[in-house]
């Protein structure tokens, strides 16, 4: 039988290459509204995080995803990317994937 294709992601924090279930995905539709897409689905430019709390606070202490997505994000955005990402880390442990 025919293995699949894993699709690969680049972190916009640390540059690696990861497969796309191990990211979630940031995106900033036309009208400038940023949110987190647990579906990698919504339109829009889209930026990817490993599911890593320690990179997440990276791209929060040097405004990582400002740049990328060209827009100004609000603690409050990070804060709740940063739980979200270690909530999301404590059910794979607990769970696998």
């Amino acid at each position: 039988m025919k293995q699949r294709k894993i699709p690969l992601r680049k972190s916009v924090v640390s540059g690696e290459m990861k497969p796309k279930k191990e990211l979630i995905r940031i995106t900033r539709s036309k009208e400038g509204q940023v949110s987190i897409d647990p579906s990698g689905k919504l339109p829009g430019r889209g930026a990817y995080v490993a599911i890593e709390p320690a990179e997440v606070q990276q791209a929060w202490d040097k405004h990582i995803l400002d740049r990328v997505l060209e827009t100004t994000l609000d603690d409050a955005f990070y804060q709740e990317l940063l739980d979200y990402v270690s909530h999301q880390k404590a059910r794979r442990e607990l769970f696998g994937n």
